[in-house]
């Protein structure tokens, strides 16, 4: 029976290209969502043999025109090692400090989008209003620390990552979804997805002045650990990748 399977690699460069290309897909991906916003959004993933080191994508680049060729590679301090163009100096100092302060982060994801951005406002969780809301239960956050300002200062990104811990997620107040993954780019991407649409029911309940109905905790914990784990999450996103690839192949020149 055809079924996807995590991969496993004979060296370094065979796993530093896969996730590579797994990242440029997860570009493309928030390009389909509409998640593109100016040069607003990054993503990136650990480089598997200098794990100091992180791929994302370049600085004014629209997502929709991320490839291989144009990816960058950065350091923590924000130096980029690799690459032609800049890096987000807002991207490196969320992403590098959470990186930084979480050695078992492979990939995050972070994007301006716009029932994220909205649901933000509220300083609230997610509600457990659905099996999907329950893949986040006791595993996301939300982070007050600089909000609403532009994380340039290494300062704002230490805030910001002491207080997302290990969760897979954290609604950032007045700004935005980040989503974090141990397992690959494709989990963290999947999750994000996710998330912005957990964010979009949520506001469409509340809209409705209906009280709803909420998953109990047994039942959200249930969820979250059978539909909501990083293979899921991985699984997921396969039928994304698979479809880029088949429509998008420029995507790897």
């Amino acid at each position: 029976m055809i079924f996807p399977e995590v991969p496993t690699f004979s060296s370094f460069a065979e796993e530093r290209e896969y996730r590579k290309k797994h990242l440029v897909a997860a570009v493309r991906a928030f390009a389909q969502q509409g998640f593109d916003y100016g040069f607003a959004g990054h993503l990136t993933v650990r480089d598997p043999e200098h794990k100091d080191l992180y791929w994302t994508n370049p600085m004014c680049v629209h997502f929709s025109q991320v490839k291989l060729s144009n990816l960058i590679l950065a350091d923590h301090d924000g130096n980029v090692v690799e690459g032609k163009y800049a890096v987000n100096r807002a991207g490196f100092v969320l992403h590098s400090s959470i990186h930084a302060a979480n050695p078992e982060i492979v990939a995050m994801c972070h994007a301006h989008t716009t029932y994220g951005t909205a649901w933000c406002t509220t300083g609230r969780p997610l509600d457990m209003i659905s099996q999907d809301a329950a893949c986040f239960y006791e595993n996301h956050v939300v982070i007050g620390a600089s909000a609403g300002a532009v994380a340039v200062e290494k300062q704002s990104g230490k805030s910001v990552a002491e207080m997302f811990g290990n969760n897979r997620a954290a609604l950032h107040q007045n700004h935005g979804l980040l989503t974090a993954s141990h397992h690959s780019i494709d989990d963290a991407a999947f999750w994000f997805i996710a998330l912005e649409r957990c964010c979009q029911v949520q506001l469409l309940v509340e809209a409705s002045g209906v009280k709803p109905k909420t998953v109990s905790e047994k039942s959200a914990r249930y969820s979250r650990e059978h539909v909501g784990n990083d293979f899921i999450g991985w699984l997921h996103f396969q039928t994304i990748y698979n479809h880029l690839a088949a429509t998008q192949p420029d995507m790897f020149d």
